[in-house]
């Protein structure tokens, strides 16, 4: 087949759990918290790919922010041959992936800094990179490049050619800029380190600026703020946040109606070596571990995350057994309710670092854990989810920092039931969340800033419905509804259950050329992911062993790891035609494209077909399909 070759996009994301009464309305806590942030953009669908307008505080800022548009190649079955490629520079594949990226966009080499990269179990090598200017990097200017043997199997990039470039030396003092900037975004400079980089702006021309992170705990904000280094104007942000023995509900149970089970040592000994208590050079009694800690905000932790007291979670028998009944006709905060939500929060955020670990989301491919036992990546970014988080009703939120920083997940009460519901017992909620973390992860490198644009943004959200339906699904893939236990809705949550009965969910690509909020775009997104599922089981079966065993040829098996694969080859902020591109691709690194027809004509049923482009549907597959 020949190169497919496509465009991309840009910045900024938000999360939160959207209603299903009306297109375009929302019914999440974000809406109730002053310094969350109004993700509607501007009418004109071209911009989807490159701004995203938000109104930020309690002030009512509004922000546009920009990032330039992207290209994707990928390069088939075959790979693309390059000179620097079959020279291999001795420095390795940074070396290699600058070399690379400097050629391809006739650059002088100096421009072109490496900024991570890795190998992944299936032989490829993933490198990012990124445009800079006397050693100082761009924010929104970044390549990523994908090896195979040698060769390029995929290329993306959002590099520019400034008109206009400010000066290298910055002029405003950070001491003036930091706490105009806290007052603008209604939170508090949170001590990580200040950097210096360049802005890529829409008119053509690159700001100086500095970065700095700015937190609001009580109302779950967390900015990247770029403040011109000259001017101290705020210029541009990232949205960190995205918004939906143990007796537990196992994670292929949906919510607390389909009852608590008593799991012994369910832990992954590949991804979790030392098991799920293993912190600090010790084994904990209490919710807490290597790659999560699970918590009730203010009840269990200060606001410098240090335990209060004598722990979260006591225990009901020695050791590390947490046996907690949940009784669902009392309030969620009565004890023993509190305890089986911390308890089935912090099972449910293991279990899917585990099962990610296995298909690709180790250390190096920048995951979350306080020890990086395989080496690669950053340490130090353990999960924290906070459960009956108080500062919210009615949602659930997943904030991604750059690996090295700890994910947030916030998981509220929704009330519109008596007694209220949990949203931390209604497990496909809790996977969702934690699905923003890998997708942002994986995208882009581990900075975190690449899914901020308002079609990426909305492909994060249908991501994590898409993996909270894998995790639930059976051999037989029927009609998925998310949501449905914490609402009481039959619906859920979403304005349709997906499916492959266009009469049940009509969504096509087309539809995103009439929706403005990211929820609404992901629906979009996640019921083409769940034709994809439905087909690759049809076509390859269904294994019940999936989580633990990503050696199978089942379907469900092949779909996660072109899931996850896809995620690392795609570029900075990709658009659907980019991401599709990107599934095509996986398969032929890892499984000589022998499901590309089948993925392919998936997509193609819901309009994102061989020739499909501008929000316009083409149903249509590449000749030999």
């Amino acid at each position: 087949m020949a190169p497919i070759r496509g465009l991309l996009t840009t910045v900024l994301v938000a999360l939160a759990l959207s209603s299903q009464a009306i297109a375009h309305s929302s019914h999440g806590a974000s809406h109730n918290h002053v310094a969350r942030a109004d993700t509607t953009v501007a009418s004109d669908p071209s911009s989807y790919g490159t701004h995203h307008r938000r109104t930020v505080g309690r002030r009512g800022l509004q922000i546009e922010s920009f990032n330039p548009p992207s290209t994707f190649q990928t390069f088939g079955l075959e790979g693309e041959e390059s000179p620097v490629l079959t020279k291999r520079a001795p420095g390795g594949l940074g070396d290699a992936a600058r070399a690379f990226v400097a050629s391809a966009l006739k650059l002088d080499d100096k421009a072109v800094q490496f900024r991570s990269g890795y190998t992944s179990d299936d032989g490829i090598e993933h490198a990012y990179v990124r445009q800079s200017h006397n050693d100082i990097p761009f924010a929104n200017a970044v390549a990523n490049v994908a090896f195979k043997n040698n060769k390029a199997v995929a290329f993306g990039s959002s590099f520019v050619k400034p008109t206009k470039i400010a000066d290298s030396k910055p002029t405003v003092d950070l001491h003036d800029v930091v706490p105009k900037i806290e007052k603008q975004l209604d939170g508090t400079y949170n001590n990580h380190p200040i950097s210096l980089e360049y802005l890529a702006l829409p008119d053509g021309s690159a700001a100086l600026v500095h970065v700095i992170q700015i937190q609001n705990q009580d109302v779950n904000s967390w900015y990247e703020a770029f403040v011109d280094a000259h001017s101290g104007e705020l210029l541009s942000i990232t949205d960190f946040t995205a918004e939906a023995a143990y007796r537990v509900l196992p994670i292929q149970k949906k919510d607390i109606r389909e009852g608590l089970e008593l799991l012994k040592n369910p832990q992954d000994s590949l991804a979790s070596p030392k098991g799920w208590h293993w912190y600090q050079n010790k084994n904990t009694t209490i919710t807490s571990g290597n790659n999560v800690i699970s918590y009730r905000y203010k009840e269990d932790l200060s606001l410098t995350g240090g335990l209060l007291g004598t722990g979260p979670t006591g225990q009901s028998a020695s050791g590390q057994v947490f046996d907690y009944a949940y009784n669902p006709q009392e309030a969620p905060s009565s004890s023993i309710n509190a305890n089986a939500a911390r308890t089935n929060a912090f099972y449910i955020i293991n279990s899917v670092h585990d099962f990610a670990y296995r298909y690709g989301f180790t250390e190096r491919a920048f995951n979350f854990q306080a020890e990086n036992y395989q080496g690669g990546g950053a340490a130090g970014d353990r999960v924290k989810i906070s459960v009956q988080d108080a500062s919210g009703t009615d949602n659930a939120n997943f904030a991604t920092p750059p690996d090295g920083q700890s994910g947030q997940c916030r998981m509220y009460i929704f009330t519109s039931t008596l007694p209220n519901r949990d949203g931390s017992m209604e497990n496909d909620i809790v996977v969702h969340e934690m699905t923003h973390g890998i997708t942002n992860r994986m995208t882009g490198g581990g900075t975190a800033r690449c899914l901020q644009t308002l079609e990426s943004g909305g492909m994060g959200e249908g991501w994590s419905d898409a993996m909270a339906e894998w995790t639930e699904q059976k051999s037989n893939i029927g009609d998925y509804v998310l949501g449905d236990y914490v609402t009481n809705k039959k619906g859920g949550i979403r304005h349709y259950p997906y499916s492959r009965s266009q009469k049940i969910n009509p969504l096509t690509y087309a539809s995103l050329a009439s929706l403005k909020e990211v929820h609404d775009i992901g629906e979009v997104w996640a019921n083409m992911l769940h034709n994809v599922l439905a087909a690759l089981v049809d076509t390859y079966g269904w294994s019940a062993t999936a989580m633990t065993n990503p050696q199978g040829t089942q379907g469900n098996v092949v779909y996660l790891h072109l899931f996850l694969d896809a995620l690392a080859l795609q570029p900075c902020n990709p658009t659907f035609v980019q991401a599709r591109n990107a599934w095509i691709q996986a398969d032929y690194n890892r499984y000589r494209g022998a499901h590309a027809c089948t993925v392919w004509r998936a997509f193609a049923s819901r309009g994102l077909g061989f020739y499909a482009n501008n929000y316009v549907n083409d149903f249509s597959v590449p000749a030999g399909c």
